[in-house]
């Protein structure tokens, strides 16, 4: 098989794969609320621990992160051992999170793609990621704002690619690219943090339309 025909199958099954919203499928088998019309209306691990309770976002938190490193790992089965293959994997691992936040299967609504990064971060660079991880973690524990965790998180690990990278604009552009994504989908989380609006970690939506962290 050509080398492109593996870069074009690898991003189409990463795609697809982040297409399957853990929320969504979780919501519905555990007959939950349409998630696109509660709480913040987003479709990631946070939405549903508000609108569903921690068992269901901890379910989906970890349904959204094995996706994303079961994208790389496809990646890198299908490239073998060419000499490109990282950066094949890099690629589906962008596309994976490209289709949580924009699900084909769902009318390309979907989350806000910070566990499906996560696991993309966890294994292209599962250093950096720990590191960046444990900051997200202890902001989090502080100040209790998932939002401004989630956004810790790609913005530091950016940061270390672009420090520890040796200049290689691969990496580089790849990193900022997840990093870009994530917090554009955080526009409006950033909008209640400058309002002093945003809620804090621990706050449960029980009725359809209210906002939550993230």
């Amino acid at each position: 098989m050509a080398f492109e025909i593996k870069i074009i199958l690898s991003c189409l099954i990463a795609y697809l794969l982040g297409s399957l919203s853990g929320g969504i499928i979780i919501s519905k088998i555990a007959n939950g609320p349409d998630l696109h019309t509660v709480g913040s209306k987003s479709t990631g691990a946070s939405n549903v621990q508000r609108t569903m309770g921690w068992k269901y976002g901890l379910i989906t938190f970890f349904f959204d992160v094995i996706k994303g490193v079961l994208s790389c790992l496809i990646a890198q089965w299908i490239c073998g051992g060419h000499p490109n293959a990282r950066f094949v994997v890099l690629l589906a691992g962008l596309f994976c999170v490209i289709g949580h936040n924009w699900p084909v299967f769902f009318g390309f609504r979907g989350g806000k793609g910070v566990a499906t990064t996560g696991g993309v971060m966890l294994f292209c660079f599962p250093v950096y990621a720990l590191i960046c991880i444990a900051l997200t973690i202890l902001v989090i524990a502080l100040f209790r704002y998932i939002s401004v965790g989630s956004m810790l998180l790609v913005i530091s690990f950016a940061g270390l690619s672009f420090i520890f990278s040796q200049g290689n604009a691969c990496i580089i552009v790849w990193a900022f690219l997840l990093m870009i994504m994530c917090v554009a989908r955080h526009h409006a989380n950033i909008a209640r943090l400058i309002q002093g609006k945003e809620n804090r970690l621990g706050k449960k939506f029980n009725q359809p339309g209210g906002n939550n962290g993230k």
